[in-house]
């Protein structure tokens, strides 16, 4: 039976967590802050409005909490060159003024370079985030998980597999995390762990096309045909009429014979 999946780094974009998702804990006052919160609500709501304010507030001496708000407006719009490249400017920019903050904008920049298919750049940046010892508990979770991705993106799924193994110890609740050991576990031949995965994900995220299809996978790689076409006939009925998972679902499906 044949096996249907999108490449592990590239399913999972769509999930990814958005760049101003993660904040480390302890952040020093700064009479900046405030300002921030208004800009990145603005980029987030008005990606426009909020690149405009970014760069009048980094002529202001905005410095790098402007340069972030930018980053978050070019990621609203997926612009993810522009956005990787903002996010690092900002992190270069608080490593120099001994700020904490870089951990996130380091790991912001590694979410965005991965958002683009850029993985080698988007394990340079993590590396720099996860080496930083600032990133705590889902922040730190999901730099491991965008790491285990550029890892598997860049052909070393030992190394994926050991920040995967981490990253579930920190975001244990996060569907996608298990999606990806799931799928990592079935392509490096652990169908025990990939069975064992993937019911983890089916029971945070069964209305997700993508955990369904991946489900079909294993299934079909541990010879349960009826488990297959179903998994399989459900990622076609959940993802949308256009989308690359429903095209793989229905020629997953093509193979069975009608009835």
């Amino acid at each position: 039976m044949i096996l249907f999946s999108l490449a592990l780094a590239v399913a999972a974009q769509p999930q990814a967590p958005t760049p101003a998702a993660a904040k480390p804990p302890a952040l020093p006052a700064d009479p900046r802050e405030a300002r921030h919160e208004r800009c990145v609500a603005t980029a987030t709501r008005d990606p426009a409005a909020g690149r405009a304010e970014a760069g009048r507030w980094q002529l202001a001496g905005g410095g790098y909490f402007a340069q972030q708000c930018a980053g978050i407006a070019y990621a609203s719009e997926g612009n993810w060159s522009a956005a990787a490249t903002a996010f690092e400017q900002a992190a270069r920019a608080a490593e120099t003024g001994r700020d904490i903050r870089a951990a996130t904008y380091w790991a912001q920049a590694g979410n965005a370079y991965l958002a683009g298919g850029d993985a080698a750049h988007s394990r340079t940046a993590l590396d720099a985030a996860l080496a930083s010892g600032q990133l705590t508990d889902f922040a730190l979770g999901e730099a491991l998980l965008d790491r285990a991705r550029a890892l598997v993106a860049g052909g070393q799924p030992a190394a994926a597999r050991v920040d995967l193994d981490a990253a579930l110890t920190h975001v244990p609740s996060d569907p996608l995390a298990w999606l990806l050991s799931a799928t990592l576990a079935r392509r490096t031949g652990d169908l025990p762990r990939a069975k064992k995965d993937i019911g983890e994900a089916l029971a945070r995220s069964a209305d997700d096309a993508n955990v369904q299809l991946e489900a079909g996978n294993i299934a079909a790689a541990g010879g349960d045909e009826a488990g297959a076409r179903k998994a399989w006939s459900e990622a076609a009925r959940l993802a949308p009429p256009d989308s690359p998972v429903r095209a793989i679902a229905a020629k997953a499906l093509a193979q069975f014979p009608s009835r």
